[in-house]
């Protein structure tokens, strides 16, 4: 069996899109995935499939429908790829701490797509880019360094540029996961 994330976009933010965790993992088993488990209230759930992931997508998404009466964009990752993306950051050490003393908070972000962008969405995509807000793409990852908050960088605001479904985690968060799927794989 595979072990998964599924990865929401847009649920418990701002009011809207309200789903709580303990209801999502019971859907998740209701649909016959195994070993459930969700992380914080953003939406990451980890479980074991032995479908193929494009068709556990579109079965995810349409059971969210179907339950909660809401689209949400499922991305998948596996527990593999997870810990590729995590080993692999693009931005120095150096970059980061420059980043991380500039201001308090979250510096470091990871956007997952849903598919490889286009080289076009990636050129639309440059003009929010700054000497405060940088990104790079790696395959189906952008990865986004934040001197300010992300709350307030127009990078952030315009990754829909991208031309390809995404949601955005912290690098506490992918770490967090990636630890996850290490207890779930010794079990």
């Amino acid at each position: 069996m595979a072990i998964y994330f599924a990865l929401l976009r847009g649920i418990n933010v701002g009011g809207k899109n309200i789903i709580k965790m303990a209801e999502l993992k019971r859907m998740f088993e209701a649909m016959g995935l195994s070993r459930v488990q969700t992380y914080i209230q953003s939406g990451n759930v980890l479980f074991e499939s032995n479908d193929e992931e494009e068709r556990l997508r579109e079965r995810i998404e349409h059971e969210i429908q179907a339950v909660f009466g809401f689209p949400v964009k499922v991305i998948l990752r596996t527990a593999e790829e997870l810990k590729r993306i995590a080993a692999s950051c693009p931005f120095s050490e150096q970059e980061v701490a420059e980043a991380e003393a500039f201001s308090e908070g979250e510096k470091l972000y990871v956007g997952l797509l849903l598919e490889k962008p286009s080289s076009e969405g990636i050129e639309r995509l440059k003009p929010y880019q700054s000497v405060n807000d940088q990104y790079r793409v790696v395959g189906k990852e952008v990865f986004l360094l934040f001197r300010d908050s992300v709350r307030n960088s127009k990078l952030a605001a315009n990754l829909e540029k991208l031309g390809v479904p995404v949601t955005v985690r912290n690098w506490k968060t992918m770490n967090k996961l990636v630890a996850l799927a290490h207890t779930i794989e010794v079990k």
